[in-house]
């Protein structure tokens, strides 16, 4: 197996070098997604697709029962024009492109003769579109065109029933230095978006006929500052809004302003309690100033449990192929979308190193695609391996133990359905404010 990701490894760098120069953010990633169905349909995979938006998946059958494997590689790149390789300001400086030029390379091992003799079970291979949670807007006109549901691709493929069937999964994300890593779990994220309104007036010349938005909304964030304090660290929250729209004119009194952030914590509850405080704080700026507060609060991703039996798998598997690798006991506080899919199913969010630089950052580039990419793709192959070998023992007794927190997705969708909010949250009349958090 691991000669047959070798075999293929300029499939794999051509991959990873088309994709890196093709970036392509959040369910636009039609060029990536056609490239990579393109040359699994050359590997004889027959490919489900999303249709409307983009990303595939395909599911091999070994032709013994057992349990499915679900394996992602990720399409969308980030925003960030200072970067040099950046095209119309898009490029992959999270590593998405090797993480699709490892699958592509998984892909092609499996179709190796002889790759599944000895597995049983199914491996279900899922190019997903949407994994940053960035460009609100555009997806907001998805959700009321009624193209997608969720922000994130994992959460909307999961919804459309893309992962019926599937039992585990993991996800092998790109990351700085030689070692192959895994951290013990990761925050989720609430959306959020708040809509200050105000009334517009001459700025110079009667700005006591106007409600200042902008005001408003300074003194919200500066409100939500003040509540630093009270979130506890065991909730790892954060709070980090941007104002998206600060007005119109500058000689007319802002009367609407857009804060967008996320509220992230370890937990949904602490989520929730943090998100409490704070849509108080921006209720209650508005109110100071006679404003209102349009705050519209939707499901990002939920926090990422990574299955302590996968991390041991995924240390097994390394050393068998004579990678280093490290398990670092602590919460990642950044946040994917996988996150959703570990509170359904035993999953893992594990490292592949080969990259440098700040992630998101200008300096983020894929240094070594061998690391990167041939040996995740090898990496990869392996922990598929250990899972379905020996009558897939290893993959049944990993399922036997784990405890999902959500019993279904029906369960989870209804959950977090349960967190959508919108509207505006102060009434003015008869001389009285109600506030609605």
């Amino acid at each position: 197996m691991i000669n047959a990701a070798k075999k293929h490894r300029k499939l794999i760098l051509d991959a990873q070098n088309y994709i890196w120069a093709h970036p392509e953010t959040g369910y636009k990633e039609w060029k990536t997604s056609g490239y990579l169905e393109e040359a699994f349909r050359k590997l004889g995979y027959d490919l489900v697709m999303a249709g409307d938006i983009p990303g595939f998946y395909t599911v091999l059958d070994t032709g013994r029962e057992g349990p499915e494997v679900l394996v992602f590689g990720e399409l969308d790149s980030l925003v960030c024009p200072e970067h040099p390789d950046a095209v119309e300001g898009r490029v992959h400086c999270c590593g998405h492109s090797a993480q699709c030029a490892a699958l592509l390379g998984l892909a092609a091992a499996l179709k190796e003769p002889g790759a599944l003799d000895g597995l049983c079970g199914r491996i279900r291979l899922c190019a997903v579109p949407a994994e940053e949670l960035i460009e609100r807007e555009y997806r907001d006109e998805l959700i009321r065109k009624g193209t997608i549901r969720y922000y994130g691709g994992k959460t909307e493929f999961m919804y459309r029933g893309y992962f019926d069937g599937a039992d585990l999964a993991f996800m092998v994300h790109t990351t700085h230095g030689k070692t192959f890593t895994c951290n013990r779990d990761g925050v989720g994220i609430i959306a959020k978006k708040a809509v200050f309104k105000g009334t517009s007036a001459h700025a110079g010349g009667a700005p006591w006929q106007g409600k200042n938005a902008l005001y408003a909304a300074t003194q919200g964030l500066a409100a939500a500052n003040a509540l630093r304090e009270t979130f506890q660290e065991k909730d790892y929250i954060r709070f980090h809004p941007i104002i998206t729209q600060g007005g119109g004119a500058v000689n007319a009194i802002p009367d609407r302003v857009t804060v967008e952030s996320y509220v992230r914590g370890l937990t949904y509850e602490g989520m929730s309690e943090a998100n409490e405080k704070i849509n108080r704080a921006l209720a209650g700026a508005a109110l100071s100033m006679g404003c209102n507060v349009d705050i519209q609060d939707a499901p990002g991703y939920a926090p990422l449990h990574n299955e302590p039996e996968l991390v041991v798998l995924a240390k097994e598997a390394a050393e068998t192929l004579g990678y280093p690798f490290e398990y670092h006991d602590v919460t990642n506080t950044g946040s994917t979308d996988m996150g959703d899919i570990s509170l359904v199913m035993p999953a893992i969010h594990p490292y592949a190193p080969g990259a440098v630089g700040l992630s998101h950052g200008k300096d983020y580039f894929i240094d070594d695609p061998e690391l990167a990419c041939v040996k995740s793709a090898q990496w990869q192959l392996t922990m598929l391996t250990l899972l379905l070998k020996e009558n897939a023992q290893r993959a049944k007794d990993i399922l036997a133990k784990a405890k999902p927190a959500f019993a279904s997705k029906k369960d989870f969708f209804d959950y977090i359905d349960g967190l959508k909010a919108q509207g505006d949250r102060i009434s003015y009349a008869d001389g009285k404010a109600t506030i609605e958090l």
